[in-house]
């Protein structure tokens, strides 16, 4: 007789088992094939930054082998300099506090010399009691992203060539452009105490970005720092070596804040990044400020990289020129010589740095000579002693009157300290 129904035999029971058997190999293959050729990099490190595993995709793009990356290679070793100096303090910083960070432009360096500009995100592992035990990196090629910013620029020379621009597409344009412009520069100046900082930018023309900057900031509890600069050339490229000259001084001013050390670190991250047929430079000055206790004074340290001299005005009525000899532009040799000096602000003293549209500003009735750095100190002897916001309003003023013969953009920055103890102003 036979029986349906009735259950299920050894045979069958064995034959399920072996099925769930074969189907998580399967699956198992299955992702471990997926983790290995991702279309994106892949890496564990330990929390020292040790790679403790890493996928064939990674590894390809890299041109490294397995055994020369594993346990024996940090993932800061995979970073061009600049990369180095941004994971120390800003990337590792950020994902012990927060846990993970997302989205971050970043170039690894392949074993023939190569670069590829890619996109990091990260993640810290616990443990079941909360340790931290690992890092899981996920790494995106971003050479599409950098193939349309070229596309982009080309169109915009496309545009330019045709002329073919209507004037509402041009307003458009300069909107745009003031908006990059603008998250080129600080929002605002932060508060010094004992100093009273002002700044004013001039664009020479709406139609282009502009390679002028400045910034000041805070370093650490007792200092400041402070930069002003002009990138060689106007437009997108001079805005993309603008960004990169602001985020590496900065970066550069945490981790020594040396002028010296800073215009070092610029100097070998713009002749790397910039060293092939198209190559790039700045002319920069780097200072700190120290404000002294209870002294009234500030003590200033500065290095100049091939920038005109700042000018420091005293609350006497003395002007003249601060020399910073040995100064080379910036991003042209690999190894350029820099030298830092230092002054001592009184009170009522102010110093001024500016760039050269400012002095390079064309005069007289055919627009044939130019304002020059005599001039300029005459003028600003004018305003010895006043206060920094004052004396930028009358360069401001100065500026007006060049009318068309401003061809360039100007940047200033004046850094004063108060006659009176009425506390720090910024103004601009």
């Amino acid at each position: 007789m036979c029986r349906t129904g009735q259950g299920s035999g050894p045979h069958d029971a064995d034959n399920e088992k072996t099925s769930t058997a074969v189907f998580a190999t399967l699956l198992e293959d299955s992702v471990e094939e997926l983790y290995e050729n991702a279309p994106c990099g892949y890496l564990s490190t330990l929390m020292d930054g040790t790679i403790a595993k890493i996928n064939a995709t990674l590894l390809g793009w890299l041109g490294l082998e397995r055994e020369a990356v594993v346990g024996r290679m940090r993932f800061t070793d995979l970073l061009t300099v600049g990369g180095k100096l941004y994971h120390e303090t800003h990337f590792a910083p950020l994902l012990r506090m927060q846990g993970e960070i997302s989205g971050i432009a970043l170039e690894v360096k392949q074993a023939d010399g190569g670069r590829i500009p890619v996109l990091v995100s990260s993640v810290v592992k616990h443990g079941g009691t909360g340790e931290p035990l690992l890092i899981r990196t996920t790494v995106f090629d971003a050479h599409d992203r950098r193939a349309y910013e070229k596309e982009l620029l080309r169109a915009r020379r496309a545009a330019e060539e045709a002329h073919k621009q209507a004037e509402a597409d041009r307003a458009r344009l300069q909107d745009a452009l003031a908006v990059l412009q603008q998250s080129l520069l600080p929002a605002a100046l932060p508060p010094v105490p004992g100093v009273e900082a002002a700044v004013h930018y001039r664009a020479a023309s709406p139609d282009q970005l502009g390679g002028d900057f400045y910034d000041l900031f805070p370093i650490d509890g007792k200092r400041f720092a402070f930069f002003l600069g002009d990138v060689c050339g106007k437009g997108p490229q001079a805005a993309a070596v603008t960004s990169l000259t602001r985020y590496t001084l900065r970066t550069a001013a945490l981790h020594s804040p040396d002028p010296v050390s800073a215009l070092r670190t610029l100097n070998q991250v713009l002749h790397e990044r910039y060293a092939g047929g198209d190559p790039r430079y700045c002319t920069v000055i780097f200072g700190t400020l120290e404000p002294g206790p209870d002294t009234g004074q500030v003590t200033v340290r500065i290095a100049s990289g091939g920038h005109p001299s700042a000018l420091v005005l005293r609350a006497g009525g003395a002007t003249d020129f601060l020399p910073t000899p040995g100064g080379l532009l910036v991003g042209v040799l690999p190894a350029a010589a820099f030298a830092a000096t230092t002054t001592v602000l009184g009170q009522g003293d102010t110093l001024l740095l500016y760039t050269d549209g400012l002095t390079e500003a064309r005069i007289g009735a055919n627009r044939t000579d130019l304002y020059g750095e005599e001039a300029l100190r005459a003028f600003a002897a004018d305003h010895a002693g006043k206060p920094p916001h004052t004396l930028i309003k009358a360069l401001t003023g100065l500026l007006d009157g060049f009318g068309d013969g401003l061809d360039d953009d100007t940047a200033l920055l004046a850094l004063g300290v108060p006659l009176s103890s009425t506390g720090p102003e910024a103004a601009e």
